[in-house]
């Protein structure tokens, strides 16, 4: 991750800018504001602005008229239970902005959640960086045959390679293509003999690993929803990649509510009411097995493994 001169210096300019405020602040937010932080090869996450804390989560669920004089403790059982019975209000009334730059085919995940304000770097205004993801060779995987949209073992060294190259290869191939067809830039770089086309059309030919950039802002509680699905293992590596820096952050925002969102969210399991049944037979001290179960072989699977069962 790399800043021209003139960006540096507006980052060092927004770092250097303080403000008095009556408002609620996180002095761990506060110490990474406006800071990229790199993820990829290319990419970052910087947090822009915020609005709130775990005080505003718990002013808003006991609608009092100030931060309220109760111990810490208190404030975690209410975040706690909040979360434990699914209330989403509560959680709506903080709100995070941030800036992001990401791969185009990451991005066209990412908007999935329709949940939050997006404004992304508009290629027909602007002319989009010579920038591509290339993965590591450690994310270079197979297709799964059992999962769709999964992945399996890594690829062998030289079909790794090969894909590596043809990467490299065709994202430069297209952007200089790109680059030929708006015909812009410095003047001797120029082909005054022909007129450019237009960026609105030439973006097209870009590849989906280009680069981007978007403002995404959005209120706790969806965030959470974002995080619990794309930092969780099964996602995607790329954005789960995002989501971890992201759910850093969060930590550092509201300390209480991630806590409960880890105990309550990311590392628990959720059981059908067969599967309740099936738990409460193994505790009389039943044996249970697939055949006697009740349930498919896919979620009896999930079960043993989410309880640590021997097969």
């Amino acid at each position: 991750m790399s800043f021209t001169v003139e960006q540096q210096n507006e980052l060092d300019a927004a770092r250097a800018q303080t403000s008095q405020t009556l408002r609620p602040t996180s002095a761990a937010l506060e110490e990474i504001l406006f800071s990229p932080v790199p993820v990829l090869d290319h990419g970052f996450v910087r947090v822009i602005d915020y609005m709130g804390d775990d005080g505003a989560v718990v002013q808003a669920a006991r609608v009092s008229y100030g931060r309220g004089t109760r111990r810490i403790s208190e404030d975690r059982g209410l975040i706690r239970y909040l979360m434990r019975h699914w209330h989403s209000t509560p959680f709506e009334m903080a709100e995070l902005k941030l800036h992001v730059k990401l791969p185009i085919f990451v991005a066209r995940q990412w908007i999935r959640h329709r949940t939050a304000n997006v404004n992304e770097v508009s290629a027909r205004y602007s002319i989009l960086d010579k920038e591509f993801y290339i993965p590591d060779r450690a994310h270079l995987a197979a297709q799964s045959q059992s999962n769709r949209q999964g992945r399996d073992a890594l690829l062998e060294s030289p079909e790794a390679d090969e894909v590596l190259a043809l990467l490299r290869e065709d994202a430069t191939r297209n952007y200089d293509h790109y680059a030929w067809m708006l015909n812009e830039g410095e003047e001797s770089d120029r082909d005054t003999s022909r007129r450019g086309l237009a960026r609105e059309l030439a973006r097209m030919n870009l590849t989906l690993n280009s680069y981007t950039q978007w403002y995404w802002k959005v209120d706790l509680h969806n965030l959470l929803s974002f995080l619990r699905l794309r930092a969780d293992a099964h996602a995607q590596y790329e954005i789960r990649a995002y989501a971890t820096v992201i759910l850093a952050m969060v930590e550092r925002w509201v300390p209480l509510t991630y806590e409960a969102f880890r105990d309550y969210r990311m590392d628990s399991v959720s059981l059908s009411k067969q599967a309740l049944q099936i738990v409460r037979r193994l505790i009389a001290g039943e044996k249970v097995t697939l055949e006697t179960s009740g349930l498919q072989q896919r979620e009896w699977l999930e079960l043993t493994s989410s309880l640590e069962l021997p097969d």
